[in-house]
């Protein structure tokens, strides 16, 4: 199993660490719910940023104490607010959210049901890139070789986590298309051994199924890509659709996704002077550091 850092906000180090990798470990729930007077929900792919930020912010308001921020897709986030509950394994989180971080059509949901009144722009991805395990056993060069029948592709999973599935699956499709190459396996909707499907939180599984053999090559955002192959040099490589590993500049084929925020009710305490936090200039070069940028910045 990937061994993955440390995503906690507090500064307390004397607290006991207890987890196998193998068997007992929840990764994207950061915190402590019971304590915290400030609770974040946000989609996953972004957690590498929003650590960093929400550490900034508990430095610069130390009266806040205890910060809980959970980074799952936005379907067990959107169970959690509105049954009031959601249990992992055998633990079970009753936590209401202050500000929710997700794809715009997420939260225009919550502004119909009543649990928001609006959402801000924050901030955009830079599009999909290849994942391949370090050293190209494949010799994995570009989406061309997923046309090998020796090649298998992770993809996030269709029903679990839809907005980037559609994402994905659209960049391919298009890409292919422009390219003229045949990706027609990932649309024939019969059974076939060249597609490994995540079950429900793609951005810990897609580096895991390729360490583990399971696949081949996975699409993920170039941002997690980055992340993965910064925490983990000596086992990733990044296949870049479009522009180079340092500077990707994706094409009209290679989609891309946003982030908005809002305050879920009142927001609390702390919610609106979280929410303007993220407005600052700081936050965009956190976020930039970790390969994604400003909606406001088009370059």
């Amino acid at each position: 199993m990937l061994d993955w850092p440390p995503e906690s906000i507090s500064t307390d180090d004397d607290t006991h660490n207890w987890n196998h990798p193998g068997s007992n470990l929840c990764l994207d729930f950061h915190g402590d719910p019971t304590k915290a007077k400030l609770v974040v929900f946000s989609d996953g792919n972004h957690h590498m940023a929003l650590q960093e930020v929400l550490q900034g912010f508990y430095k610069k308001h130390p009266n806040v104490e205890h910060i809980f921020y959970a980074t799952t897709p936005p379907g067990p986030l959107l169970t959690l607010l509105k049954s009031g509950s959601l249990k992992t394994g055998n633990l079970l989180f009753s936590v209401k959210p202050h500000v929710f971080l997700s794809p715009p059509t997420v939260l225009d949901g919550l502004i119909s049901e009543g649990y928001m009144s609006e959402h801000v722009p924050f901030m955009r991805n830079q599009g999909s890139i290849l994942l391949i395990k370090k050293g190209n056993p494949k010799n994995i060069q570009s989406i061309a070789d997923l046309e090998r029948p020796n090649v298998r592709l992770f993809m996030s999973n269709p029903q679990t986590e839809t907005v980037s599935y559609n994402g994905y699956i659209k960049t391919l499709l298009d890409v292919a298309r422009v390219k003229n190459i045949d990706l027609s396996f990932l649309v024939n909707n019969k059974p076939n051994d060249k597609i490994v499907y995540g079950k429900c939180i793609h951005h810990r599984e897609a580096p895991q199924a390729i360490i583990d053999n399971h696949a081949d090559a996975a699409i993920v955002y170039y941002h997690l890509g980055l992340r993965y192959t910064r925490i983990f040099p000596s086992q990733f490589k990044m296949i870049v659709i479009d522009g180079e590993v340092e500077s990707p500049h994706p094409t009209s084929e290679n989609v891309i996704s946003t982030i908005h925020a809002g305050i879920i009710n009142n927001g609390g305490l702390w919610g609106e002077k979280l929410l303007a936090y993220l407005q600052l200039e700081k936050v965009a070069n956190i976020y930039t550091k970790h390969g994604l940028l400003p909606i406001s910045n088009s370059s």
